[in-house]
C-alpha cells in the first residue's frame, strides 16, 4: 500500500539527504577537498534523481508526486556511493538522473512482471541503484579528483580499465547477498514465517503483531 502519511515521508527523506553527506563526504576522514567533492556530487545526484522519478511519473501518468520525488532523491544518493570519492559534479547529476529513471522502472514495470513483495521497494531502490552506482564508477572515475598512481585503474573516460573490476566485484556481491538472503529467508520461514496472515495485514501490523495503538489528539 502507498504511504498514509507523506509530511513523515517528505521529512524522512530530507533526514536521509543530510544524513549521506557525514555518509559519503564523511568517508574521507578529513575535512579535504576530497570530502568537499563527495559532499557535492551527493548533492547533485540526489537532486537530478529528484527530479528524473518526478519526470518520469509525469511522463506516465501526468502528474509527478511527493513520494516518487522522495523515492528518487533515496535513488540518486544510493546511486552515487560508490563513485562519491572518484567523480566531479556534472557526471554525479548523469549518475542520479539515471538512477532516478532506472530505478522508478524497476519499482514499477520490473516489480509488477516479476511479481515480488517489496512494500518498500528496497531491491528496485537500493539494489538496483547500489548496482547501477557500482557499475557506473567505472565509467566515470577521475584523477581530477583522486590523484592516483599512474598504474591504479581508473574510468573508461579517461580510457581507464576501472570497469573490469566494477563489473567483478558487482557481480561477487550479488551472488553472495543471494546466497545469504535465500539462506536467512529459509532460516526465518522455518521458524517464526516470513510474513504475517492476510486478516493481521488489513488489521494492521501496528495493532495484530505488536499491540501498539496511534491516537490523534485535537
Amino acid at each position: 500500500m502507498p504511504p498514509h502519511n507523506l509530511t513523515y515521508t517528505a521529512l524522512g527523506a530530507a533526514l536521509l539527504w543530510v544524513g549521506w553527506f557525514g555518509f559519503n563526504a564523511g568517508s574521507a576522514l578529513a575535512a579535504d577537498g576530497i570530502a568537499a567533492s563527495a559532499f557535492a556530487a551527493t548533492h547533485f545526484s540526489a537532486a537530478a534523481g529528484t527530479l528524473a522519478w518526478a519526470a518520469m511519473e509525469y511522463l506516465k501518468g501526468g502528474k509527478a508526486t511527493v513520494l516518487g520525488a522522495c523515492s528518487g532523491a533515496v535513488a540518486g544518493l544510493v546511486c552515487i556511493t560508490p563513485a562519491s570519492g572518484y567523480v566531479l559534479p556534472m557526471p554525479a547529476l548523469a549518475m542520479g538522473a539515471a538512477a532516478g529513471v532506472v530505478c522508478y522502472l524497476s519499482c514499477t514495470l520490473l516489480k509488477s512482471k516479476m511479481g515480488y513483495d517489496d512494500s518498500l521497494d528496497a531491491f528496485g531502490v537500493h539494489g538496483v541503484g547500489g548496482t547501477l552506482g557500482a557499475v557506473l564508477t567505472g565509467v566515470f572515475a577521475t584523477r581530477a579528483v583522486q590523484d592516483l598512481n599512474a598504474g591504479e585503474p581508473i574510468g573508461l573516460l579517461e580510457g581507464g580499465n576501472l570497469m573490469s573490476g566494477q563489473l567483478v566485484a558487482t557481480a561477487i556481491t550479488l551472488v553472495f547477498a543471494s546466497v545469504v538472503t535465500f539462506v536467512l529467508l529459509k532460516l526465518l520461514d522455518a521458524t517464526m514465517g516470513l510474513r504475517a496472515s492476510t486478516d493481521a495485514e488489513r488489521e494492521g501490523l501496528d495493532l495484530s503483531q505488536h499491540g501498539e495503538e496511534g491516537y490523534i489528539f485535537m
